[in-house]
């Protein structure tokens, strides 16, 4: 997969194109949807990218649910997951990155296969 990064490690929009469209208001439903269409295999998208236009829809759907006080930058945001970064240009909504998800194990699961583990469940104090 090619990265198409500018010098300010943020994807070049120009040459990746827009995996969304809003009109007039945020879609949350959309969003949800583009983003389980890139999860898999435990690994799913870090950055939700945003033009101008599409920030200041976050930012009143987001103003409207928490307040307009709550929502003054989308900086150190996170939507559904995915950190947000705000683009310098004029519209633009697109995935980016990936994380893995850790899963908790057992910590007995990961013992290896010749201890015993009746013997490995003793407690020994030496003094």
């Amino acid at each position: 997969m090619k990265h198409y990064l500018q010098d300010n490690n943020y994807p070049d929009h120009e040459s990746i194109p827009s995996e969304l469209s809003f009109d007039e208001s945020w879609d949350s439903e959309a969003v949800r949807t583009l983003i389980q269409s890139k999860c898999g295999h435990g690994v799913t998208p870090a950055y939700l990218l945003l033009g101008k236009k599409e920030a200041g829809l976050l930012k009143s759907h987001l103003a409207q649910v928490f307040g307009e006080d709550a929502v003054t930058t989308l900086k150190g945001t996170h939507y559904m997951g995915l950190a947000v970064v705000e683009m310098n240009c004029e519209s633009f909504v697109a995935t980016n990155g990936h994380k893995t998800s850790r899963t908790l194990q057992d910590p007995l699961s990961r013992r290896p296969a010749w201890r015993d583990r009746d013997s490995g469940g003793l407690w020994y104090f030496r003094m």
